[in-house]
């Protein structure tokens, strides 16, 4: 013990220690937070805690390590005078309070993902103005904060009190050398085995491989794989076995117009923020928080089996602007060479229509103005907006009501100039805080998710109402449409029945009412309007036409690692086949409650999903999805 209390030693043993009891009180704690969904198998939390507890040994060994390294090169003798005493008590104390703060960062992030950090913590990290924001708008900073300062000091006096530092003679110069190269090697070499224990599937049941992670530890593996190559991480099919199973593209055969096509004089996407199907009445909700959305469903042409492609709004904007099957890693929107693409509004603009990308956000957020703005669309996000629009916002933009409000005025102005205008709306009030004008629903103003989701069914209620005492509400196609659903947590990676989202075609002077329950995708929705419109694509769009002959039946999904294939079955099940990194692929049966059961491989199945997702990024990457 005295050799621990060697000032040199004091603070690197000390981080050891605080950092490996910290990570694992954090795990206990989350594992409370999600004990309904983990499994309780004694085999299970053996294993949760065994791997759990390799890695923090390994991620507290590189704390240590690198405090080492900093306490060999300042340990001389005028380290034993009293400032400096101080100053290394200080240092005690902010290593407690970093330790705290991502303690309860962990839990605040679990508590919105249900899930340690990952990629969406490496991207947050980039637009500190949102997630600045929406972190003081949901929680008490100074309740936090204060937490923080107080449980800080309050261990650092425990420290002192039981583990005081010991006066001792400094090292000279070829020892502290010596262990300043010890403390790099112990820092670099068990930090790479920490994010090696990370990486590693540990369980079946993804709440107990998250809990078996390190938090810290994700968080650095996440940002060093934060673009995935596919070829490099996935498996490929070679020569024949590709060519036998490689989809054609373009396909000639989908360039099918419809022998009457409807000829709107504006189209009005509107993608709602985390709109879950399981919020909605008509797929069974009993709560009555979407009765507009619910109508709508039932006066327009509504998709009931149609699946997100992603867990995030990058991705929902992706597979209704480009109409792209998921990739692994970053969405199209945050990718390099993603400007000039096939989009709906590029074919539209083809046709005469003035495409616009709308956002009540900050459009900088997920560089989804640049994005669109590259794909030709006008830009108008909350900086546009008039004052009177802009009266009630948070952070990740204003109400539901005001968006729509700028939507009235800009169609009212293109119906004025004979403008054909193309609108992709995004909306932003389905987000945490959850706050939203008073008065408007039965809900109050930021006490949860159904409030949100009920007022924005509410705005677009209003919106829909107000529209139709407007000459241009004749001459309108509407596409109501999640752009994903509002949480993806489940015990498998991809739970196929949390991507299902709403969708509707709603023109009640053109498009009679009536349900498609085939399965398919949110990529479906932009070849199925363009065929309506009687608009040739070339038959450049991976989606299918879900009012021709015979679409393909079938569902993309992604968790960024994990590529799904989802396909129905002539027993009315699904089967599901995932595409991991380190060239895993896996297929599994689907029941009707979303549970997974591992079944044999098919290799004619396989590689088909294989080849498609082969070919989408051979597609992207290679520059043919440019619009020529």
């Amino acid at each position: 013990m005295n050799r621990l209390r060697h000032q040199a030693l004091y603070i690197p043993s000390l981080a050891f220690l605080l950092s490996f009891i910290f990570s694992t009180l954090t795990r206990i704690g989350l594992l409370g937070f999600s004990w309904s969904n983990s499994s309780h198998k004694p085999g299970e939390l053996v294993s949760l805690f065994a791997y759990g507890a390799i890695g923090d040994v390994l991620f507290a060994l590189a704390i240590a390590g690198l405090m080492l390294f900093f306490t060999a090169l300042t340990h001389t003798r005028w380290t034993m005078s009293r400032p400096f005493q101080a100053k290394r008590l200080l240092a005690v104390f902010v290593l407690i309070a970093v330790l705290l703060f991502i303690a309860i960062s962990e839990f605040v992030f679990w508590n919105e993902f249900d899930a340690r950090f990952n990629f969406v913590a490496v991207d947050y990290l980039i637009y500190t103005r949102e997630v600045i924001g929406n972190i003081r708008e949901s929680y008490s900073l100074p309740l936090l904060f204060g937490g923080i300062f107080v449980g800080g000091s309050l261990i650092t006096m425990l420290c002192y009190r039981y583990w005081p530092i010991q006066p001792a003679k400094s090292w000279r110069f070829f020892s502290r050398a010596a262990m300043a190269v010890l403390g790099a090697v112990l820092c670099f070499g068990a930090g790479w085995l920490a994010l090696q224990s990370t990486a590693k599937n540990t369980s079946q049941n993804q709440f107990n491989q998250e809990l078996s992670q390190n938090g810290p530890a994700s968080f650095i593996l996440a940002y060093r794989e934060n673009e995935l190559n596919f070829k490099r991480y996935y498996r490929t099919l070679k020569g024949d076995a590709y060519a036998k199973a490689e989809p054609l593209w373009p396909d000639p055969s989908k360039d099918i117009t419809d022998a009457k096509p409807l000829t709107p004089k504006h189209v009005v996407l509107i993608e709602i923020e985390s709109l879950s199907s399981s919020f909605m009445g008509a797929y069974g909700n009993k709560k009555g928080i979407t009765p507009n959305l619910d109508r709508l469903m039932g006066e327009g042409l509504w998709f009931s089996n149609l699946y997100a492609t992603g867990t995030r709004t990058v991705r929902g904007l992706e597979g209704m602007s480009a109409a792209l099957p998921p990739l692994p890693g970053q969405s199209i929107v945050r990718r390099a060479n993603n400007s000039g693409l096939y989009t709906l509004g590029g074919m539209l603009h083809k046709q005469g229509f003035k495409p616009m990308f709308m956002y009540g956000g900050y459009g900088a957020f997920d560089n989804m103005n640049a994005y669109f703005e590259g794909n030709g669309y006008q830009i108008r996000d909350r900086d546009s907006f008039s004052q009177k629009n802009q009266a009630f916002s948070t952070i990740w933009g204003v109400a539901d009501e005001l968006l729509f409000n700028e939507v009235i005025d800009q169609l009212d102005q293109d119906s004025k100039a004979g403008n054909k205008r193309f609108i992709h709306i995004m909306t932003t009030s389905n987000h945490r805080p959850y706050t939203y004008p008073e008065g408007r629903i039965d809900i109050p103003s930021k006490t949860g998710r159904d409030g949100a989701v009920k007022y924005t069914d509410w705005a677009i209620g209003d919106f829909i109402e107000r529209a139709k005492h407007k000459p241009w509400f004749a001459d309108t196609l509407f596409i109501i449409v999640a752009d994903h659903n509002a949480s993806v947590a489940g015990k498998q990676s991809l739970p196929p029945n949390k991507y299902l989202i709403p969708a509707v075609l709603y023109w009640p002077a053109k498009l009679a009412a009536k349900e498609y329950n085939g399965m398919a995708s949110q990529i479906d929705l932009t070849p199925t309007v363009l065929t309506l419109l009687g608009v040739k694509t070339g038959g450049v769009f991976f989606g299918e036409n879900l009012l021709g002959a015979n679409p393909k039946q079938r569902a993309f999904l992604v968790n960024y690692q994990e590529l799904g294939y989802l396909t129905p079955t002539p027993d009315g099940q699904r089967n599901l086949i995932i595409l991991g990194p380190k060239k895993r692929i896996d297929t599994y049966s689907v029941n009707q409650a979303g549970e997974l059961l591992k079944i044999p491989d098919n290799k004619i199945a396989d590689d088909h999903a294989n080849a498609l997702f082969e070919r989408v990024n051979e597609v992207f990457t290679s520059g043919q999805y440019l619009m020529h």
